[in-house]
């Protein structure tokens, strides 16, 4: 007479299981099996050389999404780190020309206060981030073509200039740009799970009115994650910039787009409140080996790289759904 429903009850507790480690797990999971995949059938995927290009082209697009992780687990967007990004580039090759401190501090002042910008506008008057973020993405792009004459001046960084160093120099066969989207990956996950700080961006983006009724500081909060988007994507763009020895215009044009599907993918919910970096991290490495894979393949178009990775993050998002109701069931 108990074994049925003995029975069933380990069904449930299997099925349990098995919704945990899709919502926690799945994007590891898909990385792992994509670059198994990859490594068999392209012998040059596995190769040293290959995974350099794989991890510095993930380097640029991990720091902007590091900040947009933040922001988007707040319940916040921001469209504007594309343009951000770019302007930051620009204002590195424009500020070397007077040294290094120059070149690295203007980007991240300049990005840094148009993030400044978003968050006062989005937590002090209550504005839709789509809208704040959509503004501030054509200021940027805007204030980048009138410092580039409408794109018609690029600006250089002179070799042998130690900016460009930070770009091109190598550690143990890897870019310096590797290195350093590492460390702030590491500190971003501390920072999200170890400190008031964090505990702060996950009850803002969970439900801000009880975050606000727990005394918790939800304006400040908000401010700071937009800031924090702002300059690391000035900062991506700088090291772009290094690692180009030049501010080009027209980079970055629909990155907004990419650095959303590769938190998503990771994992992070995009009505807030759960996510996290090595969540963003996998979901960056998913998308790189997805493009890696396209240029493998030779006959593919690189558009096919948007339909692809346009094609994953709506399977993600639905699945995302599926296993939210799955568990709010139980």
């Amino acid at each position: 007479m108990t074994a049925a429903p003995t029975m069933a009850a380990q069904d449930s507790t299997r099925r349990e299981l098995m919704t945990g480690v899709l919502q926690k797990q799945g994007a590891a999971i898909a990385l792992v099996l994509m670059v198994a995949v990859a490594w068999l059938l392209f012998p040059r995927f596995g190769s040293l050389d290959n995974l350099r290009d794989i991890a510095l082209q993930s380097s640029f697009l991990a720091i902007i999404a590091l900040g947009m992780t933040f922001v988007i687990i707040t319940g916040g967007i921001d469209l504007s780190v594309g343009s951000v990004y770019a302007l930051g580039g620009v204002l590195a090759a424009y500020g070397s020309q007077w040294g290094f401190l120059v070149a690295l501090l203007l980007p991240l002042a300049v990005c840094g206060l148009i993030g400044l910008i978003n968050g006062l506008l989005v937590a002090k008057t209550g504005m839709a981030p789509f809208i704040v973020t959509l503004a501030s993405l054509l200021f940027a792009r805007g204030l980048l073509l009138a410092i580039t004459s409408e794109g018609a001046t690029t600006y250089k960084i002179p070799e042998g200039e130690a900016f460009v160093e930070l770009g091109r120099g190598t550690l143990f066969g890897f870019g310096y740009p590797v290195f350093i989207a590492a460390a702030l990956c590491l500190i971003g996950g501390l920072l999200l799970r170890r400190t008031r700080f964090g505990q702060s961006v996950f009850a803002t983006g969970g439900s801000e009115q009880s975050a606000k009724l727990m005394g918790l500081p939800v304006a400040r909060t908000k401010v700071t994650v937009y800031v924090m988007s702002g300059v690391l994507s000035g900062l991506a763009g700088a090291l772009t910039a290094a690692y180009l020895q030049s501010g080009v215009t027209v980079i970055g044009v629909g990155l907004e787009l990419d650095a959303i599907s590769v938190v998503v993918i990771g994992g992070t919910l995009l009505t807030g409140g759960m996510g996290t970096i090595l969540g963003t991290v996998i979901g960056v490495g998913i998308r790189t080996v997805i493009q890696n894979v396209i240029n493998q393949i030779g006959t593919l178009d690189s558009n096919y790289q948007s339909v692809v990775s346009g094609a994953f993050l709506l399977v993600v998002v639905v699945l995302q759904r599926s296993l939210a109701r799955t568990t709010a069931r139980r």
